[in-house]
Protein backbone atom coordinates (compact mmCIF):
# COMPACT_ATOMS: atom_id res chain seq x y z
CA UNK A 1 0.00 0.00 0.00
CA UNK A 2 1.30 3.43 -0.94
CA UNK A 3 1.27 6.02 1.82
CA UNK A 4 1.32 9.63 0.68
CA UNK A 5 2.76 11.97 3.29
CA UNK A 6 3.65 15.62 3.17
CA UNK A 7 4.71 18.13 5.75
CA UNK A 8 1.91 20.00 7.41
CA UNK A 9 1.25 23.66 6.78
CA UNK A 10 1.93 25.93 3.83
CA UNK A 11 4.58 24.50 1.48
CA UNK A 12 7.76 26.50 1.92
CA UNK A 13 8.87 25.94 -1.65
CA UNK A 14 6.06 27.86 -3.25
CA UNK A 15 5.88 30.75 -0.85
CA UNK A 16 9.63 31.00 -0.44
CA UNK A 17 10.20 30.99 -4.16
CA UNK A 18 7.58 33.63 -4.74
CA UNK A 19 8.45 35.92 -1.89
CA UNK A 20 10.75 38.20 -3.85
CA UNK A 21 8.16 38.43 -6.57
CA UNK A 22 6.69 41.12 -4.35
CA UNK A 23 9.72 43.34 -4.57
CA UNK A 24 9.61 46.30 -6.89
CA UNK A 25 11.55 49.50 -6.89
CA UNK A 26 10.70 53.09 -7.56
CA UNK A 27 8.40 55.69 -6.07
CA UNK A 28 4.73 55.36 -6.91
CA UNK A 29 1.82 57.71 -6.43
CA UNK A 30 -1.64 56.94 -5.09
CA UNK A 31 -3.53 59.26 -7.47
CA UNK A 32 -4.00 57.01 -10.51
CA UNK A 33 -7.59 56.59 -11.63
CA UNK A 34 -7.40 53.33 -13.59
CA UNK A 35 -6.52 49.78 -12.52
CA UNK A 36 -3.00 49.87 -13.93
CA UNK A 37 -1.57 52.18 -11.29
CA UNK A 38 2.08 53.11 -11.68
CA UNK A 39 2.58 50.28 -14.19
CA UNK A 40 0.65 52.38 -16.69
CA UNK A 41 2.94 55.38 -16.28
CA UNK A 42 6.05 56.23 -18.24
CA UNK A 43 9.03 54.83 -16.35
CA UNK A 44 11.62 57.24 -15.09
CA UNK A 45 14.92 56.65 -16.91
CA UNK A 46 17.14 57.55 -13.96
CA UNK A 47 17.33 55.44 -10.83
CA UNK A 48 17.06 57.46 -7.65
CA UNK A 49 19.08 57.08 -4.46
CA UNK A 50 16.16 55.37 -2.74
CA UNK A 51 15.97 52.76 -5.49
CA UNK A 52 19.68 52.05 -5.19
CA UNK A 53 19.28 51.34 -1.47
CA UNK A 54 16.27 49.09 -2.17
CA UNK A 55 18.29 47.05 -4.67
CA UNK A 56 21.11 46.75 -2.16
CA UNK A 57 18.69 45.68 0.56
CA UNK A 58 17.25 42.93 -1.65
CA UNK A 59 20.72 41.74 -2.67
CA UNK A 60 21.92 41.52 0.93
CA UNK A 61 18.68 39.78 1.95
CA UNK A 62 19.12 37.18 -0.78
CA UNK A 63 22.66 36.64 0.48
CA UNK A 64 21.44 36.09 4.03
CA UNK A 65 23.04 39.27 5.41
CA UNK A 66 19.89 40.46 7.11
CA UNK A 67 21.52 43.09 9.32
CA UNK A 68 23.01 44.94 6.36
CA UNK A 69 19.82 44.45 4.35
CA UNK A 70 17.84 46.14 7.10
CA UNK A 71 20.28 49.04 7.19
CA UNK A 72 19.96 49.58 3.44
CA UNK A 73 16.15 49.37 3.55
CA UNK A 74 16.05 51.96 6.32
CA UNK A 75 18.26 54.25 4.25
CA UNK A 76 15.90 53.83 1.30
CA UNK A 77 12.94 54.97 3.40
CA UNK A 78 14.95 57.83 4.85
CA UNK A 79 15.84 59.04 1.35
CA UNK A 80 12.33 58.50 -0.07
CA UNK A 81 9.57 57.85 2.50
CA UNK A 82 7.05 57.46 -0.35
CA UNK A 83 8.88 54.60 -2.05
CA UNK A 84 6.61 51.58 -2.24
CA UNK A 85 9.62 49.43 -3.07
CA UNK A 86 11.40 50.54 0.10
CA UNK A 87 8.43 49.73 2.32
CA UNK A 88 7.99 46.40 0.56
CA UNK A 89 11.65 45.49 1.00
CA UNK A 90 11.80 46.38 4.67
CA UNK A 91 8.55 44.48 5.26
CA UNK A 92 10.08 41.37 3.70
CA UNK A 93 13.13 41.77 5.90
CA UNK A 94 11.13 42.25 9.10
CA UNK A 95 9.02 39.20 8.25
CA UNK A 96 12.15 37.09 7.88
CA UNK A 97 13.50 38.46 11.15
CA UNK A 98 10.38 37.34 12.99
CA UNK A 99 8.91 40.83 13.45
CA UNK A 100 5.42 40.41 11.96
CA UNK A 101 4.02 43.59 13.48
CA UNK A 102 6.67 45.78 11.86
CA UNK A 103 6.38 43.85 8.61
CA UNK A 104 2.63 44.40 8.42
CA UNK A 105 3.01 48.08 9.23
CA UNK A 106 5.26 48.63 6.24
CA UNK A 107 3.16 46.49 3.92
CA UNK A 108 0.14 48.62 4.79
CA UNK A 109 2.08 51.85 4.22
CA UNK A 110 3.25 50.57 0.84
CA UNK A 111 -0.27 49.62 -0.20
CA UNK A 112 -1.60 52.99 0.95
CA UNK A 113 1.01 54.69 -1.23
CA UNK A 114 0.31 52.48 -4.25
CA UNK A 115 -3.05 50.72 -3.92
CA UNK A 116 -2.90 49.36 -7.48
CA UNK A 117 0.62 47.96 -7.27
CA UNK A 118 0.23 44.17 -7.80
CA UNK A 119 3.69 43.28 -6.51
CA UNK A 120 3.17 44.55 -3.00
CA UNK A 121 -0.31 43.01 -2.86
CA UNK A 122 1.24 39.64 -3.77
CA UNK A 123 3.98 40.07 -1.17
CA UNK A 124 1.50 41.09 1.52
CA UNK A 125 -0.71 38.16 0.61
CA UNK A 126 2.27 35.83 1.01
CA UNK A 127 2.96 37.32 4.43
CA UNK A 128 -0.67 36.93 5.52
CA UNK A 129 -0.71 33.34 4.32
CA UNK A 130 2.37 32.58 6.39
CA UNK A 131 0.52 34.10 9.35
CA UNK A 132 -2.38 31.69 8.62
CA UNK A 133 -4.70 34.59 7.83
CA UNK A 134 -5.91 32.75 4.77
CA UNK A 135 -9.02 34.73 3.82
CA UNK A 136 -7.15 38.04 4.00
CA UNK A 137 -4.28 36.53 2.04
CA UNK A 138 -6.55 35.35 -0.76
CA UNK A 139 -8.05 38.82 -1.05
CA UNK A 140 -4.58 40.32 -1.45
CA UNK A 141 -3.77 37.89 -4.26
CA UNK A 142 -7.05 38.82 -5.92
CA UNK A 143 -6.14 42.48 -5.54
CA UNK A 144 -2.82 41.83 -7.25
CA UNK A 145 -4.59 40.12 -10.15
CA UNK A 146 -6.88 43.09 -10.72
CA UNK A 147 -4.06 44.99 -12.43
CA UNK A 148 -4.12 44.06 -16.15
CA UNK A 149 -0.46 45.05 -16.51
CA UNK A 150 0.78 42.66 -13.80
CA UNK A 151 3.67 40.92 -15.52
CA UNK A 152 3.75 37.74 -13.42
CA UNK A 153 0.17 36.88 -12.45
CA UNK A 154 1.13 33.20 -12.20
CA UNK A 155 2.82 34.10 -8.90
CA UNK A 156 -0.39 35.34 -7.34
CA UNK A 157 -2.47 32.53 -8.84
CA UNK A 158 -0.14 29.87 -7.40
CA UNK A 159 0.05 31.54 -4.01
CA UNK A 160 -3.73 31.80 -3.94
CA UNK A 161 -3.96 28.10 -4.78
CA UNK A 162 -1.68 27.18 -1.89
CA UNK A 163 -3.54 29.35 0.59
CA UNK A 164 -6.99 28.11 -0.36
CA UNK A 165 -6.13 24.40 -0.59
CA UNK A 166 -7.51 23.40 2.82
CA UNK A 167 -10.43 25.81 2.88
CA UNK A 168 -11.64 25.38 -0.71
CA UNK A 169 -10.01 22.66 -2.85
CA UNK A 170 -12.20 23.57 -5.82
CA UNK A 171 -11.11 27.21 -5.79
CA UNK A 172 -7.51 26.14 -5.26
CA UNK A 173 -7.69 23.90 -8.35
CA UNK A 174 -9.06 26.77 -10.38
CA UNK A 175 -6.21 29.05 -9.30
CA UNK A 176 -3.60 26.45 -10.28
CA UNK A 177 -5.18 25.96 -13.68
CA UNK A 178 -5.18 29.73 -14.21
CA UNK A 179 -1.51 29.85 -13.24
CA UNK A 180 -0.64 27.24 -15.86
CA UNK A 181 -2.86 28.87 -18.47
CA UNK A 182 -0.94 32.08 -17.87
CA UNK A 183 2.46 30.37 -17.87
CA UNK A 184 2.49 26.65 -18.80
CA UNK A 185 6.11 26.25 -17.68
CA UNK A 186 5.87 27.95 -14.28
CA UNK A 187 7.77 25.53 -11.98
CA UNK A 188 5.94 26.13 -8.67
CA UNK A 189 2.54 25.58 -10.30
CA UNK A 190 3.75 22.41 -12.03
CA UNK A 191 5.12 21.08 -8.75
CA UNK A 192 1.88 21.87 -6.95
CA UNK A 193 -0.06 20.00 -9.65
CA UNK A 194 2.26 17.00 -9.28
CA UNK A 195 1.74 17.05 -5.54
CA UNK A 196 -2.01 17.40 -5.89
CA UNK A 197 -2.17 14.53 -8.40
CA UNK A 198 -0.21 12.33 -6.01
CA UNK A 199 -2.53 13.01 -3.08
CA UNK A 200 -5.45 12.08 -5.36
CA UNK A 201 -3.67 8.89 -6.41
CA UNK A 202 -3.60 9.98 -10.05
CA UNK A 203 -0.04 8.73 -10.40
CA UNK A 204 0.26 9.06 -14.18
CA UNK A 205 -0.64 12.74 -13.95
CA UNK A 206 1.78 13.18 -11.05
CA UNK A 207 4.57 11.70 -13.18
CA UNK A 208 3.64 13.93 -16.13
CA UNK A 209 3.61 17.12 -14.08
CA UNK A 210 6.86 16.19 -12.36
CA UNK A 211 8.55 15.59 -15.70
CA UNK A 212 7.29 18.95 -16.95
CA UNK A 213 8.60 20.54 -13.77
CA UNK A 214 12.07 19.02 -14.13
CA UNK A 215 12.24 20.12 -17.77
CA UNK A 216 12.29 23.75 -16.61
CA UNK A 217 13.71 23.59 -13.07
CA UNK A 218 16.21 21.52 -11.07
CA UNK A 219 14.83 19.01 -8.63
CA UNK A 220 14.26 20.01 -5.03
CA UNK A 221 13.97 17.72 -2.04
CA UNK A 222 10.21 18.05 -2.26
CA UNK A 223 10.02 17.17 -5.96
CA UNK A 224 12.29 14.15 -5.50
CA UNK A 225 10.13 12.84 -2.66
CA UNK A 226 7.08 13.25 -4.87
CA UNK A 227 8.93 11.33 -7.57
CA UNK A 228 9.84 8.49 -5.21
CA UNK A 229 6.24 8.02 -4.08
CA UNK A 230 4.88 8.33 -7.61
CA UNK A 231 7.23 5.76 -9.12
CA UNK A 232 6.73 3.33 -6.26
CA UNK A 233 3.00 3.54 -6.86
CA UNK A 234 3.48 2.96 -10.59
CA UNK A 235 5.79 0.01 -9.92
CA UNK A 236 8.87 1.51 -11.56
CA UNK A 237 11.55 0.51 -9.06
CA UNK A 238 14.42 1.84 -11.17
CA UNK A 239 13.00 5.35 -11.38
CA UNK A 240 12.11 5.33 -7.71
CA UNK A 241 15.66 4.27 -6.86
CA UNK A 242 17.07 7.01 -9.08
CA UNK A 243 14.99 9.67 -7.32
CA UNK A 244 16.02 8.25 -3.95
CA UNK A 245 19.70 8.38 -4.87
CA UNK A 246 19.36 12.01 -5.96
CA UNK A 247 17.56 12.85 -2.71
CA UNK A 248 20.20 11.16 -0.56
CA UNK A 249 23.12 12.77 -2.36
CA UNK A 250 21.66 16.22 -2.93
CA UNK A 251 19.54 16.75 0.19
CA UNK A 252 20.75 14.23 2.80
CA UNK A 253 19.56 16.21 5.83
CA UNK A 254 16.17 17.25 4.47
CA UNK A 255 12.87 16.15 6.05
CA UNK A 256 12.04 14.52 2.71
CA UNK A 257 15.16 12.36 2.89
CA UNK A 258 14.11 11.28 6.37
CA UNK A 259 10.63 10.41 5.10
CA UNK A 260 12.17 8.39 2.27
CA UNK A 261 14.37 6.46 4.69
CA UNK A 262 11.44 5.74 6.98
CA UNK A 263 9.32 4.52 4.08
CA UNK A 264 11.83 1.96 2.80
CA UNK A 265 10.70 -1.65 3.10
CA UNK A 266 7.02 -0.86 3.51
Amino acid sequence: MITVKFRAGIPAFVLGALLLGGCTTGTTRPDEQDSTGSLGQVEQPNEGAGDIYVNLAVAYMQNGQMDIALQQARKAIEVDPRSTGAHNAIALIYARLGEPGLAERHYRIGIELAPRNPYIHNAYGTFLCQQRRYEEAEQEFVNALKNPLYRTPELAYTNAAVCTRQRSPERSDAYLLKALQTNPVFPPALLQMAKLSLTRRDFESARNYLQRFNAVAPHSAESLWIGIQTERALGDKDRAASYQLQLRSGFPDSPEAQLARESEGR
